[in-house]
């Protein structure tokens, strides 16, 4: 199966092709280089893993299509989508969104700053709130030009997944 990743800062998704050798096996090519991948889900979630006969614990949060990935103490967020996902997102680019927006935490997490306040008038893509999840710092940014009419996110509070943080409209 072929997947496009895209590692948060990056430009451009890379092809990630993934085949079943059966089991746990699994064929890896990423960048022209082959891997052998040996993957065990363990009783918590995590994963266990082999690649190439180097040993990784990963654990990982999926939200939508973003999935974050802990790796020997780092952390990096990455985009991953199938082709036809791929199709969908390009047949609908052009299109902009309307109406009120709510942008919810996309993990469970700590808000660390809050760059707007209510009555603010913000453009499509402007920062909103950073919040501070699995050791990482994401801003979260509007999805359109508006008005924030809304801001329920309080520096240093607690946030769960989901949860509501700022309405532009």
């Amino acid at each position: 199966m072929r997947y496009f990743a895209k590692l948060q800062g990056q430009k451009e998704a890379v092809p990630v092709d993934i085949e079943s050798l059966g089991g746990t096996r699994y064929k890896l090519t990423l960048n022209e280089r082959t891997y052998t991948v040996d993957a065990l889900t363990l009783d918590h979630g995590a994963v266990s893993m082999l690649v190439d006969g180097t040993s990784y614990h990963v654990e990982f949060e999926e939200n939508g299509d973003e999935v974050g990935v802990l790796v020997r103490g780092q952390v990096a967020r990455v985009d991953v989508a199938d082709e036809r996902r791929l199709r969908l997102r390009a047949g609908s680019a052009a299109f902009s969104v309307e109406g009120k927006q709510v942008i919810n935490a996309p993990m469970p997490g700590k808000v660390v700053k809050v760059l707007v306040k209510v009555g603010d008038e913000v453009k499509e893509g402007q920062g909103l709130v950073v919040v501070e999840a699995m050791k990482m710092e994401n801003e979260l940014k509007s999805p359109k030009a508006g008005k924030v009419v809304e801001l329920l996110a309080k520096e240093g509070t607690a946030v769960e997944n989901n949860a509501k943080l700022v309405v532009v409209e």
